[in-house]
């Protein structure tokens, strides 16, 4: 289905989110601000949540059963599906891709070269099976200390394998938190210390709000609800340009030199959007070479 700009509506857009930072420093509450989430606590991680906090929770033993409560549990009350963590996800599809092919597996019971391929390609295939959901998915991410070739200190994903830069790939966004003074804050840019994911607006360095008493967890529902905003006033924008371009047509139609000044007088009076401006003004300029005058900027008009 072709949809014009003004046809496009985001109301119903569903985003994919990495949450990564090092232990005890509250991904998994942070997570839980998804709107409507359903934790799958990979990680027996639940309880270090706090009780007001806390959410349904899906605890499941192997990836099969992941899948199958996926697939046949009523998902409707939810919106938002968190797997914490990513890096569990990953160990607990080892002994499925190695079930799948015995090359994907060494004799020790560790992944061949192969292996890690297979991972990282059902990996993959999960994410696109949630997202068919159409559901939020947030993955949470452990971090690990590296050090960095100028001798600094740097964050990385743990997990095992160059799958830790590629899950990157298939997210909206993803962002790294730390503790910044005494402020827990979570960084949607890419910086020296870390690899992140900014977009739709959404760039830099967040605070994220201390849950007090009484105040609701909801840092990721207002990111959505802010993100969804933008794509809004952006399809509304682009709509307004195509408007104004309209003027493209009939600038390049025009014959002669008093039409053209006359189009010039409407773009300048016209409220522009995006790049219109410059678009019909190099429009009023070809058009101007091909009668042979070109601007006068005293007069302010084609001669």
């Amino acid at each position: 289905m072709i949809l014009k700009p003004s046809e496009l509506t985001f109301d119903d857009k569903k985003f994919t989110v990495i949450i990564a930072g090092l232990p005890g420093i509250g991904k998994t509450t942070l997570a839980c601000s998804a709107p409507k989430p359903l934790l799958i606590d990979l990680d027996n991680g639940v309880g270090r949540v706090n009780v007001k906090h806390r959410v349904d929770t899906d605890v499941v033993q192997d990836y099969e059963e992941l899948v199958e409560d996926l697939k046949h549990a009523d998902l409707s009350a939810y919106e938002s599906i968190i797997i914490d963590t990513g890096g569990k996800l990953l160990e607990m599809l080892k002994p499925v891709v190695i079930a799948e092919d015995a090359k994907n597996g060494m004799r020790d019971g560790n992944l061949s070269l192969k292996g890690y391929g297979a991972v990282k390609r059902k990996f993959a295939e999960f994410t696109s099976f949630v997202k068919s959901l159409k559901k939020n998915l947030i993955y949470v991410f452990h971090a690990t200390e590296v050090k960095l070739v100028d001798d600094t200190t740097g964050l990385r994903i743990r997990m095992e394998g160059s799958s830790k830069d590629e899950v990157w790939d298939d997210v909206d966004i993803g962002g790294f938190m730390e503790i910044i003074g005494k402020k827990r804050t979570i960084g949607f840019s890419n910086c020296d210390r870390y690899y992140a994911k900014g977009t739709y607006g959404i760039h830099g360095i967040y605070e994220i709000p201390e849950l007090t008493e009484g105040k609701k967890n909801t840092f990721l529902a207002d990111l959505f609800k802010q993100i969804k905003k933008e794509l809004k006033k952006d399809a509304e924008e682009f709509e307004l340009y195509k408007g104004v371009m309209n003027l493209k047509a009939f600038i390049e139609k025009v014959g002669t030199v008093e039409d053209l000044n006359s189009m010039y007088t409407k773009v300048k009076e016209t409220e522009h959007h995006l790049t219109s401006k410059e678009e019909l003004w190099f429009a009023l300029n070809s058009q101007a070479k091909k009668l042979g005058v070109a601007y006068d900027k005293a007069s302010d008009s084609f001669k």
